[in-house]
């Protein structure tokens, strides 16, 4: 019988896949790639290299929106022919444990797990567990005990607020709001003070190369777009100022939905926060002096991790590792979604 555990986190961005039995974390674009309306051309890093640049026959689109998923067939498709090319067929009778958002209705939870209990791998068990948990266990964290923690996720098109006590959420707010949008403030801040046009892709690499939390940074990147006004493609310095400028309102907004779960917090979870601080994972934690404007606007000290990207993953992983979190997944009873 297969013994093999597997912890899964569907992001809007990447899918990250941890194997209980290598101990290492596959990580994929979740993207795909598909021609005539049903056939799937690419996935992953590959279609994912086709965004923005495809022709009409070729739609690239992302199977997980909001956190939710938005193309169930194509993406059970996907993660079968993934997870087969890079197990060889060990994937069969395993158990999967599947992270999913909170503030999700329950017919979306479920397609979570209908993704795997109706699939070719036919598993033995699969368990949810909420994202927030996930993460907080990846930082080591014990959820069981009767102790306050804050956990910020920041993904590509959700941001996940919150407080976590005795293996459960006690708060927690999903902002449909994440690294996209952030993206979307910059391609509109150059086309309007610059008159450039830019893509995804090169918001995406000046957010990530320039953009900061706080103020002064003097890095420059040099970038190619669209002149609005002659339409022909140029060349253009942009200085990690425009950046902070094109990015600080949004950040302010994370803030204020930080203070808001702050002032709904029991006062003595409250206490528990500020001696620990606020942890912060998710691709989007990775802002240049994020934890710092955190720390400035709440005073409460604010703590990164190493590779915040997968820290769920290695959450779920741990938790049907370890007798102790036993409690913290959850099953669905399966329906027809079709």
């Amino acid at each position: 019988m297969n013994n093999n555990v597997y912890g899964i986190d569907l992001g809007t961005c990447n899918f990250k896949v941890f194997c209980k039995s290598t101990g290492k974390i596959l990580q994929e674009k979740n993207t795909i790639a598909v021609i005539n309306k049903n056939q799937i051309y690419a996935y992953g890093d590959a279609a994912y290299a086709m965004y923005e640049k495809a022709p009409e026959s070729i739609q690239v689109t992302f199977p997980v929106v909001n956190g939710v998923i938005a193309d169930f067939n194509f993406l059970q498709n996907v993660l079968y022919e993934y997870l087969e090319e890079k197990n060889k067929g060990k994937m069969k009778g395993a158990e999967f444990i599947v992270a999913v958002p909170t503030d999700i209705t329950d017919v979306e939870k479920r397609a979570f797990y209908e993704l795997f209990y109706k699939s070719k791998f036919k598993p033995k068990n699969v368990l949810l567990c909420e994202k927030p948990i996930a993460d907080a266990v990846g930082l080591g964290l014990d959820v069981n005990e009767p102790t306050g923690v804050m956990v910020v996720d920041m993904g590509a098109d959700t941001t996940e607020i919150s407080v976590i006590s005795l293996g459960g959420l006690v708060l927690s707010d999903l902002l449909h709001f994440g690294g996209n949008r952030i993206d979307e403030s910059i391609i509109s801040y150059m086309r309007k003070e610059y008159n450039l046009v830019i893509g995804q892709k090169t918001a995406k690499s000046l957010k990530e190369g320039l953009g900061s939390g706080l103020p002064g940074r003097t890095e420059v990147m040099n970038v190619v777009g669209r002149d609005v006004v002659s339409g022909l493609p140029i060349q253009m310095d942009v200085n990690a100022e425009a950046i902070y400028n094109a990015i600080k309102g949004n950040l302010e907004s994370i803030c204020t939905s930080i203070k808001m779960i702050l002032e709904k917090t029991p006062p003595e979870l409250a206490k528990d926060i500020i001696h620990s601080g606020i942890y912060i994972t998710g691709g989007g934690s990775m802002i240049h002096n994020l934890d710092k404007l955190f720390q400035e606007i709440t005073g409460i000290k604010v703590n990164t991790c190493d590779e915040p990207e997968s820290c769920a993953v290695r959450g779920l992983v741990k938790i049907v590792s370890d007798s102790k979190y036993k409690k913290l997944p959850f099953t669905m009873k399966a329906t027809s979604l079709r």
